[in-house]
């Protein structure tokens, strides 16, 4: 790493405020502002539904309510899954383009999606 990088990568700070999470920049310096929207939506087959699934793998045997196939940008869908916990009163995450909700939400999320516009199809057991 050179000087000029180590300043680029902030490890830990408590006076940043709120950070884009597209750049990971303050909000004021945010670099991919009006770059991220409907044309970087991920591309996916019309009408194909969005699964709404439960896992257990490498979480000690907790459940956790897994959403995928939503055709949203990143920070769209971190805007979705922040509504869904809401919804359903619990913790949760995006990873690796996935909502996860912890807890066993199937059917209210599966509502949920229907009433904003999406198709979803309950998956797993």
């Amino acid at each position: 790493m050179t000087p000029k990088d180590q300043g680029a990568r902030i490890v830990y700070s408590t006076g940043s405020g709120r950070q884009c999470a597209g750049c990971r920049r303050p909000i004021a310096q945010c670099a991919c502002r009006g770059r991220v929207g409907t044309a970087q939506r991920m591309a996916t087959p019309a009408g194909a539904p969005v699964r709404v699934g439960r896992a257990t793998q490498g979480r000690a045997g907790k459940g956790v309510t897994v959403i995928t196939g939503l055709p949203l940008a990143p920070l769209e869908l971190e805007a979705l899954a922040a509504e869904l916990k809401r919804h359903c009163g619990s913790g949760g995450t995006v990873r690796a383009g996935a909502i996860e909700i912890q807890g066993e939400h199937r059917d209210r999320i599966v509502q949920e999606l229907t009433h904003r516009g999406f198709s979803p199809k309950r998956s797993g057991g």
